[in-house]
């Protein structure tokens, strides 16, 4: 089966693909990526569809000097950044706290990385958004570091040090939310 072409930098040349191509194989992606940019889940829904607005407006202007994924991301970023802005969203903590009373295994797991979740996305609101950027693409999205660097627009090696300082405060910031018992 042929690599998408929504994976792969297009040729100097490149075909357009339809919004249609675009959406099926990104739409998951893009969730992915605002919610890892600082959208609250109880706005993916209305903030993913206003990022496919900009890109089906945008679509005919894309020039295939990127993949298309790259591209994407750049709207996302832009998007997610517009969104953080906004005088509504409000900053909420989220209460982990498990209902008494017995629970199946499964459930105790489904808390567990629910829990888990949550931890990642305070950590991801608290780091500057082009460590942050670094970090989603990279390791929650396992990006080639030549990919990001070109999707955040700087150079290979300053990608590797946002990177770095990103992992290094993430684990600081693990360590610290589980001695206050943040996180068991």
């Amino acid at each position: 089966m042929p690599p998408s072409p929504l994976a792969t930098r297009p040729s100097a040349r490149p075909t357009l693909p339809s919004f249609q191509q675009v959406y099926a194989e990104s739409a998951a992606f893009v969730w992915r990526t605002l919610r890892r940019l600082g959208v609250r889940d109880a706005d993916l829904e209305d903030v993913s569809q206003e990022t496919f607005v900009v890109v089906h407006r945008k679509l005919a202007e894309f020039d295939g000097g990127a993949a298309v994924r790259t591209w994407l991301f750049g709207i996302c970023r832009r998007v997610a950044s517009d969104y953080r802005r906004k005088a509504h969203v409000l900053r909420e903590t989220t209460v982990a706290e498990l209902p008494e009373g017995t629970q199946a295994p499964e459930q105790v797991e489904v808390v567990a990385r629910r829990q888990a979740r949550a931890l990642l996305d305070r950590l991801l609101d608290e780091l500057d958004e082009d460590k942050r950027a670094v970090f989603v693409l990279f390791e929650l999205e396992q990006w080639p570091m030549a990919e990001v660097a070109q999707a955040v627009g700087c150079p290979v090696q300053t990608a590797y040090a946002r990177l770095y300082a990103a992992r290094e405060w993430v684990q600081r910031a693990v360590a610290r939310a589980r001695a206050e018992g943040g996180e068991r």
